[in-house]
């Protein structure tokens, strides 16, 4: 079992049958569904909660990915719902993440906290595996999905959406998209050595764009992508992967 995909808003399931696991660590209870797709296992995490019950700043972060690593994940696929501030890419395009420009504000974004210790460091050269994101491009292809390009992910705190004033300044520092979760799940991951890739789904234009958007906007245009993009990411899982091919497991720096 080294197989795992977070599921962002809208995305709750891989349409198959799977069974329920409760893992405790030492974060939380986490509760993840393993499903068996052509004898492999892959373990899918709600990231909201199965009703969408949790906001993006209460999640447990370090509990889901601790949870992950002892199932004895290395690769995972996030998926999240972002708006765009980049002209280029629309509601309905489909962009995979390449870097990140974090803005919140009070989470708990590493396990490295001191104490007896040594002082460690990540290195955020490659946040998200080149490999993962490669193999994406690549099935993608095959599958005839399109990807509409690459994109840096502004992770603000929320709940709220963002201001005008504030698009306007993250699209100054290059920003593309912006969402809630991809802080601090793509650092965590990093630090325990697993492969991390978010594909991130365009449900609306960030906050002075264009017309505001729509929860209904939300959910349509989710629902419309996320049988294509799950689907990309199993292919990719059975073919299986090689972390030999990445830096992942060697980005760790101690001092």
């Amino acid at each position: 079992m080294e197989k795992a995909i977070i599921g962002g808003t809208g995305i709750y399931d891989i349409d198959k049958g799977s069974y329920s696991k409760i893992i405790e660590t030492k974060y939380g209870k986490v509760e993840v569904d393993i499903v068996k797709i052509e004898e492999e296992e892959i373990v899918f995490l709600a990231r909201h909660g199965k009703r969408h019950s949790v906001p993006p700043h209460l999640i447990n972060y370090r509990a889901n990915i601790m949870a992950l690593k002892e199932l004895g994940i290395k690769y995972i696929y996030a998926t999240a719902a972002v708006g765009s501030c980049n002209e280029n890419y629309a509601p309905g395009d489909i962009v995979v993440i390449k870097d990140f420009i974090d803005f919140t504000k009070s989470r708990s974004v590493t396990f490295f906290e001191g104490g007896d210790n040594p002082v460690k460091h990540v290195d955020m050269s490659d946040p998200y595996c080149k490999n993962l994101r490669q193999r994406f491009y690549q099935i993608a292809k095959e599958e005839s999905v399109l990807i509409k390009g690459e994109a840096v992910y502004v992770c603000t705190e929320g709940p709220r959406f963002e201001t005008a004033s504030e698009i306007q300044m993250y699209k100054k520092m290059n920003g593309d998209v912006v969402g809630m979760t991809t802080v601090p799940e793509v650092i965590l991951a990093k630090e325990l050595g697993i492969c991390y890739s978010t594909v991130g789904i365009i449900t609306n234009w960030c906050t002075g764009m264009e017309e505001d958007m729509s929860m209904h906007n939300i959910q349509e245009l989710v629902t419309e992508n996320k049988t294509k993009v799950s689907k990309i990411f199993v292919k990719v899982f059975v073919e299986g992967l090689n972390q030999k091919n990445c830096n992942c497991k060697t980005s760790i720096l101690e001092l």
